[in-house]
């Protein structure tokens, strides 16, 4: 893992075509905007979890299989 320290308004590039910026920090909690193409997927790690162990219990998806979850931008 890779930690950062970032202020606000600064940004974090990832890949080529990737950009994570810190939009506001305030009462010990961080406000981020993502660039990125459509092509490309972002959740929350929590919302994922949840959503992939909904569909394991009820028997949509295999363990072994990824969930497919859609999150519109700046849900």
């Amino acid at each position: 893992m890779l930690v950062l320290g970032r202020k606000t308004g600064e940004e974090i590039v990832i890949g080529d075509d990737i950009r994570v910026i810190v939009v506001r920090t305030e009462s010990g909690r961080v406000r981020l905007g993502v660039v990125a193409p459509r092509s490309v997927r972002i959740r929350r790690a929590e919302l994922v979890d949840d959503r992939e162990a909904e569909f394991v219990l009820s028997g949509l998806i295999r363990e072994d299989e990824p969930a497919v979850c859609y999150t519109p931008a700046f849900a």
